[in-house]
């Protein structure tokens, strides 16, 4: 009976897991744009950090910082529907989050921007060549500091009008962060492609 609960539990640990990079946040929804954007909420300042954690959030901001969008991209306090967000399935970790407005660029033009122009010292996760569909309207693409990493950055990108809102993802793994094992021998897919 011990091994029928084992299982069970482990199924539903990777059934979360998994599920962690198409579950909607609540409040989501990528319709949103242009006009019903709700504005980002400022960030709290934040309570003393264990030095862990404040490294960790040093390297999640010195990412965030350090983000590369294509040129006539602006920051903005808009907070944009996106539909999906990126579950970090390792922990404890560190998260921010930024958005940006590029004007005059397709989702497709963009995305292809992003892939070839990496952020800081970060390897993507993406792999084959774009999409070359002019009617895809949302994209998403990841960057990692090494391969397997479950942290660096995810950007999710969507048509705005004649414009692409931008959302970065960014997680910094603390110095003791886990990853739950996975049953089987099953591998986590790397941020980005779920």
């Amino acid at each position: 009976m011990a091994r029928r609960s084992l299982l069970v539990v482990g199924s539903l640990v990777l059934a979360l897991s998994l599920a962690g990079c198409a579950t909607p946040r609540p409040g989501g929804a990528l319709d949103a744009l242009p006009g019903g954007s709700d504005p980002a909420p400022t960030p709290e300042p934040t309570a003393t950090l264990d030095p862990e954690a404040a490294a960790a959030r040093a390297k999640a901001q010195g990412w965030l910082d350090a983000v590369n969008l294509p040129p006539g991209a602006e920051p903005t306090d808009l907070r944009f529907g996106f539909n999906s967000y990126t579950g970090w399935p390792c922990g404890p970790v560190e998260e921010l989050e930024g958005y940006w407005m590029i004007p005059d660029m397709t989702v497709l033009e963009a995305t292809k921007w992003i892939r070839e122009n990496p952020t800081a010292d970060l390897i993507t996760t993406a792999v084959g060549p774009p999409l070359d569909d002019p009617a895809i309207e949302g994209t998403i693409v990841g960057y990692i500091p090494a391969p397997g990493a479950q942290e660096g950055i995810v950007y999710t990108l969507g048509k705005s009008g004649g414009d692409v809102a931008v959302r970065a993802e960014v997680a910094a793994l603390t110095a003791s962060a886990v990853c739950p094992p996975l049953p089987d021998g099953g591998q986590y897919g790397a941020p980005g492609q779920g």
